[in-house]
């Protein structure tokens, strides 16, 4: 599976800054609103040293990481889910990602324009999470009618009339669908939804250089919101970002470290995301190619070979499997395997992080 992470924010915020700095393809960024109209995409390989080390072992120069999908969606402003700036337009993007990435202003700066007219990270949350909760009231509402219409035919359908009451309430209070299924079965249930709401949240508060790493009293608030919201936030500058990329990959590290930063911004970016989703990563590794494959965090091992293709999984058959220290360790998978260290798994084998497999199958 490709993660699909939405950058989302008011405008002149740095969302098409962070864009082209992580994904190094150039979206027009400019001092003024709707300055973006139709989303830019981009599609960056994940980093994971595992994956040269691997390939080493197998002797392979073919290495294929995961991949991450970055969706740069044009500012939001009050009045969005009414149509304000293209807010329809705009809102309707945000629905087919997996996880927003929302851009938050924590930098001082006369020349690039706010269009409140102050910088208030409280403030401007607020706008775009009531934004994205009216779009979803409104999309609840119309959906009502029918719903209730289809249960009175369809006895099954009782719980999803009861769980939709229970998010147009709570939506009308102002709190969000991912707090508002509680279950796994209503979140199993919520997914027929679509809601933006429902979507988990990564707050990038972007700052200046000089406040790097620590934050201001601007990221302060960011991280209160995030905190009460159960969500995660980074402290990031998405002029800083655009210099990095600019750099040779050699002399980045360097540079990172004169700012006191272990990695650089979009690593923290994807790292954060795959944690908000619940995801990892498994290897196959042969003369062929090393591949890094992307999975939520409890697959089983069919599930997990569905990643590579849907007939894996339906004529799946074992899973023989190694862990990342063990191929390192012995050398090769043969080795690994005269030392016992090769286990064969079964449907309900749940892969972990690192493991590399081989799947056996028939269809």
């Amino acid at each position: 599976m490709s993660l699909r992470c939405g950058i989302v924010g008011l405008p002149n915020v740095g969302k098409s800054t962070l864009f082209n700095a992580i994904t190094a393809k150039q979206a027009e960024a400019a001092n003024y609103p709707f300055c973006t109209i139709e989303p830019n995409i981009g599609t960056v390989l994940v980093p994971d040293e595992r994956l040269e080390k691997l390939a080493s072992v197998v002797k392979t120069p073919v290495i294929i990481p995961a991949t991450l999908e970055i969706v740069d969606i044009a500012g939001l402003v009050r009045g969005a889910s009414k149509g304000e700036g293209l807010g329809n337009q705009f809102l309707s993007h945000i629905r087919e990602v997996d996880a927003i990435v929302h851009v938050v202003r924590c930098f001082e700066d006369d020349d690039i324009i706010h269009v409140h007219g102050k910088i208030d990270p409280t403030d401007d949350i607020a706008t775009i999470e009531t934004e994205l909760m009216l779009a979803d009231l409104e999309s609840m509402e119309k959906r009502m009618d029918k719903l209730r219409k289809n249960a009175k035919k369809d006895k099954e359908l009782a719980p999803l009339v009861s769980l939709a009451e229970k998010i147009i309430k709570g939506l009308e209070e102002g709190i969000p669908a991912r707090k508002l299924m509680e279950t796994d079965e209503e979140k199993e249930l919520g997914r027929q939804f679509f809601l933006i709401s429902s979507k988990p949240v990564l707050f990038a508060a972007n700052v200046s250089e000089n406040d790097l790493p620590g934050g201001n009293e601007h990221t302060e608030a960011v991280a209160r919101i995030a905190a009460e919201a159960g969500s995660k936030m980074l402290i990031i500058s998405a002029r800083t970002e655009a210099e990095i990329a600019e750099l040779p990959e050699d002399e980045r590290p360097e540079f990172l470290e004169s700012l006191g930063l272990e990695m650089s911004g979009l690593d923290r970016v994807i790292q954060t995301a795959y944690d908000l989703l619940g995801l990892h990563t498994y290897f196959t590794a042969g003369v062929k190619e090393v591949h890094a494959w992307t999975i939520r965090k409890g697959a089983a091992a069919p599930e997990a070979a569905a990643a590579i293709h849907t007939d894996f999984e339906k004529g799946f058959i074992r899973a023989e499997v190694i862990s990342y220290d063990d191929m390192l360790s012995y050398g090769s998978e043969q080795k690994a395997k005269e030392a016992g260290k090769m286990r064969s798994e079964g449907k309900e084998y749940i892969v972990k992080d690192g493991d590399v497999i081989v799947f056996r199958f028939n269809v």
